[in-house]
């Protein structure tokens, strides 16, 4: 029971969708080294020494999201990258329209903002309308070809449209380009809902990716997980190529055991 606990928490993390446009590395680094760098009633009042977009972004890497918002509000409203942080930060705190209000605006300022493109895209996506996700997506793909985030964001959609063979070439795509992408904690205020099988896919597709990639202890998580969560094609799991070299180690073993797979 705690192996399927832990399983359903890893599970969340990949629905998730992934924003873009964040924060300057200058203001990460000074967010770290600083515990206040200032306080909300000083941005509120408009006494703080450094500029409002770099307070903004502070304020961000310390999870204090109305302060952010705050701070971005001062900052020049002809700024498409501080209209998308605004959005980022409301999108943190749940508040949906706000954000895609924010993101609309920034491309207003600058129609050809892939980063701004690519959140409003998880706006539709949490209001679970996919079709216009996916093809706000493409759109930022458009001006930004290499882009890990996006290609996980539109093979999120593809899964919880239930289009899983376009669901895996998109994490593929995103896997190649930056093999972290699926490591990383994507948790930004949006969440997909997908199916048990849904689910099952597309952690068999991440076990894939990790196995074909020689990360045999990631295969074995996810497997674990697609199979947790009811997938039941045992003939492909034994004769799946990406699964050759993962066979041959003890975990698998161990895993076909477990799961009385023979």
């Amino acid at each position: 029971m705690q192996r399927h606990h832990s399983a359903r928490i890893q599970v969340i993390s990949l629905l998730s969708v992934v924003l873009a446009g964040g924060l300057a590395p200058l203001a990460r680094a000074y967010a770290i080294e600083t515990k206040k760098p200032d306080t909300p009633a000083n941005v509120a009042a408009g006494q703080h020494k450094l500029p409002p977009e770099t307070l903004g972004d502070i304020f961000m890497a310390r999870g204090e999201y109305e302060a952010a918002i705050n701070a971005y509000r001062q900052a020049p409203q002809t700024s498409a990258a501080v209209w998308n942080k605004m959005g980022m930060a409301w999108q943190h705190l749940y508040a949906i329209d706000e954000a895609k209000r924010d993101y609309e605006r920034a491309l207003r300022v600058r129609p050809k903002y892939p980063e701004a493109i690519n959140n409003l895209g998880t706006i539709y996506y949490a209001k679970k309308n996919y079709k216009k996700a996916i093809k706000l997506y493409r759109r930022a793909l458009k001006l930004l070809p290499r882009s890990a985030t996006t290609y996980n964001n539109l093979g999120a959609a593809y899964f919880a449209e239930g289009k899983y063979k376009q669901g895996a070439r998109e994490y593929g795509r995103a896997f190649a380009i930056n093999p972290s992408i699926f490591g990383q904690a994507t948790f930004q205020g949006v969440t997909g809902t997908q199916s048990t099988a849904g689910l099952a896919e597309m952690n068999y597709c991440l076990a894939e990716l990790f196995a074909q990639s020689g990360q045999y202890e990631r295969a074995i998580d996810y497997l674990r997980q697609a199979l947790d969560e009811g997938f039941g094609d045992h003939r492909k799991l034994k004769s799946d190529h990406a699964f050759a070299g993962l066979r041959r180690t003890a975990a698998f073993e161990l895993l076909m055991k477990e799961e009385k797979i023979r």
